[in-house]
């Protein structure tokens, strides 16, 4: 018989699983969810992509704040009292839930949408505004369908301890699916859109109660965020 002791476990800090806790219910209230977007042309499809999002988030029952980026500092490039980024971080803690939606410049995601993410705090007033809470991620393209901006939006959303959620949204030739008054048209990728939205309003409104509960974690029972971050960022005599 294999040896099923945990010697190494400081069994003050472990916990079984907690089905109440786990199970707690969302709430009446309607789900808050913050859309990003990752460009600053006058005719941006990042933006008129979110404001679709934004529109079927509402029509789920979700209250939507949408933030425009225009004006706001490049990270480190002021302080946080700045108006832009305190708009944005207050919107950040408000939020149960955000969408990222960038275009995908030169391969990647776009500076402006970078710009955002990195100027919400992992931890900002003992509050994280992140952690726990959802995420949705879209990109739209200039030529044919690539997932490199939500594959990077993924990662970011995963250091942010965001719960990101499995569907996503990639509309190539963005120019091609809007009309003159930018609505998106009907097609395959504006039904994806509606998924994409939906699936977010689900899993908000599943974790939204829950939230403290499921990114409690073990290792930071045993060693608190102030020892750690004494331990590695000690300097060798």
């Amino acid at each position: 018989m294999s040896d099923e002791t945990t010697p190494n476990l400081v069994e003050a800090a472990f916990r079984p699983i907690d089905d109440a806790s786990l199970l707690t219910p969302a709430g009446e209230a309607p789900i808050r969810i913050l859309l990003l977007y990752g460009s600053l042309r006058e005719r941006s499809y990042s933006k008129l992509t979110a404001l679709e999002g934004a529109r079927m988030l509402r029509r789920l029952g979700a209250d939507t704040r949408v933030f425009d980026p225009s004006g706001l500092p490049l990270p480190d490039d002021a302080e946080a009292d700045h108006p832009k980024v305190a708009e944005l971080r207050e919107l950040a803690t408000w939020a149960d839930g955000f969408v990222w939606s960038s275009p995908e410049r030169h391969g990647a995601m776009t500076g402006i949408m970078k710009a955002q993410i990195d100027w919400i705090p992992l931890n900002m007033g003992g509050v994280r505004p992140t952690q726990g809470k959802t995420l949705a991620v879209m990109q739209v393209n200039g030529g044919s369908q690539s997932f490199n901006a939500v594959n990077q939006l993924r990662i970011l959303g995963r250091w942010m301890r965001l719960i990101t959620i499995p569907n996503q949204s990639s509309v190539p030739k963005a120019f091609m699916e809007f009309d003159e008054d930018g609505r998106m048209k009907p097609s395959p990728f504006y039904n994806r859109i509606v998924d994409v939205m939906e699936e977010l309003v689900k899993f908000t409104r599943l974790t939204r109660g829950c939230r403290d509960y499921l990114v409690d974690r073990y290792s930071e029972r045993v060693e608190t965020p102030e020892a750690v971050s004494a331990r590695v960022n000690q300097r060798s005599v």
